[in-house]
């Protein structure tokens, strides 16, 4: 519709509206005065025009194609250093509950004793070797070597040692325990004084010895051996040959009095074979 602002009346612009519309009437039928004013009508549009939003994305347009693709990265850059970068919380796998709760104490228990004595493995046969000239007594070989050499050195010195006993099976200590404790008529208790039960005896390890004196056999096996010169020299000499006495007066096993039965601890094994169940008599009778 195309406003026509003259001084005619109202009426005159609805016919005008109407003949427009219609198509009755066309710009050559248009006065010439009308057409002047809508020609500064015509004027006027760009100014309006330059308010729409085509005029307003050309503006836009102008300082992008301007910046250009470094300017764009460079507006990048600055937003992406401008967003704090958050660190990824680290994962925490979560630990098994413990089916149980075992102690240090009962993690490594203690050797198992039986009446005094600690179980001992059976030396192999192919680690033995005789030391005596019809080969019925035999020891582990380094505790063999070692013998010998202590056996020299006494003899250097005018003491003659003689050895009683080696390396005892398991078979061998089943006699020397239940059969000796039948035909004396004794109780285990007091059997196990003087005698180790079957798999717990010293003499399974082939690094234990039992010796006397050979000046003076009655006195084999007994107490009275601590008055001789064998083992007065036993003493004094048998630590150099890594050789001590296992059960000593008042010993934390229980076990009688042996001044005859002594035992190698010359190398690793020996010693662990030992010690560790020496240790744990030793922690039991401390006081707290």
């Amino acid at each position: 519709m195309v406003l026509i602002k003259t001084g005619k009346s109202l009426e005159c612009w609805y016919s005008i509206d109407f003949q427009c519309r219609s198509g009755l009437l066309n710009n050559a039928g248009l006065p010439r005065k009308p057409t002047k004013v809508s020609q500064s009508l015509g004027n006027d549009i760009p100014i309006a025009q330059r308010d729409t939003p085509e005029v307003r994305r050309r503006n836009w347009v102008k300082p992008l194609l301007i910046i250009g693709p470094l300017g764009l990265g460079a507006i990048a850059l600055i937003i992406g250093m401008s967003i704090p970068i958050s660190e990824p919380e680290p994962t925490v796998e979560a630990s098994p509950e413990p089916t149980s709760t075992v102690s240090k104490s009962e993690e490594e228990s203690p050797p198992e004793d039986l009446l005094g004595h600690f179980e001992y493995e059976e030396a192999p046969a192919s680690e033995l070797k005789a030391v005596t000239a019809d080969g019925r007594i035999k020891l582990r070989s380094i505790a063999a070597q070692k013998y010998q050499e202590m056996l020299a050195a006494a003899r250097a010195d005018g003491v003659n040692l003689s050895i009683i006993s080696g390396f005892r099976s398991v078979e061998q200590q089943q006699h020397l325990f239940f059969g000796i404790k039948a035909q004396r008529g004794e109780v285990a208790a007091k059997r196990a004084e003087v005698s180790a039960p079957p798999g717990y005896s010293e003499h399974h390890t082939g690094y234990a010895v039992d010796l006397g004196d050979a000046n003076a056999p009655a006195t084999n096996l007994s107490p009275k051996f601590e008055n001789t010169a064998a083992f007065k020299w036993l003493e004094r000499r048998a630590p150099y040959y890594s050789f001590e006495l296992s059960f000593p007066k008042d010993n934390l096993q229980g076990i009688s009095y042996e001044p005859w039965h002594w035992r190698f601890v010359g190398d690793t094994h020996s010693l662990e074979t030992f010690y560790k169940a020496q240790e744990f008599t030793r922690t039991e009778s401390e006081p707290e």
